[in-house]
């Protein structure tokens, strides 16, 4: 089977460009034949592919959660386990348990930070805001709405 482009090609190819008028009837309904089925096989396999990328996004948040559930589990025995031996150290086989100082720094309400140790944060600009003005008539220098044509296949 020819890829779809070169089907094009072909049914043009059964059509005197001048006249308009079929050169070869049987091979051009032949050439149809062959697109519809060219064009049904991929809008399959497009289909195709979406479900099996909605399973894998399925399967990914299982795995999250499982991998959430796994992290707090250990987290809260590590918290009983450091609150268990206060400071005491285990040598062991199959496992090893350390301590280690750590330091962080706690900003209660209404402190006063120095403005030198504020990170600013960019600006976000709201797209569906801008949209809905521009449907209703708004101009704005630099910004226009666009229409595309988007392909669905379901």
């Amino acid at each position: 089977m020819s890829a779809l482009y070169q089907i094009n090609r072909d049914m043009l190819d059964c059509i005197d460009e001048e006249t308009g008028e079929i050169l070869d009837i049987d091979r051009l309904s032949s050439l149809r034949m062959e697109k519809y089925d060219k064009v049904r096989n991929i809008a399959c396999w497009i289909k195709n592919l979406i479900a099996d990328a909605k399973d894998y996004e399925d399967e990914e948040k299982v795995f999250a959660h499982r991998k959430t559930v796994a992290r707090n589990k250990a987290e809260s025995l590590k918290a009983y386990l450091a609150a268990a031996l206060n400071g005491e150290k285990i040598n062991a086989r199959e496992f090893t348990i350390g301590w280690r100082k750590s330091q962080s720094v706690d900003i209660r309400e209404g402190a006063d930070i120095p403005p030198a140790y504020l990170i600013p944060v960019p600006d976000k600009v709201d797209k569906i805001g801008l949209k809905d003005a521009l449907k209703k008539g708004c101009i704005f220098p630099g910004i226009r709405l666009i229409e595309r044509n988007n392909i669905q296949v379901k």
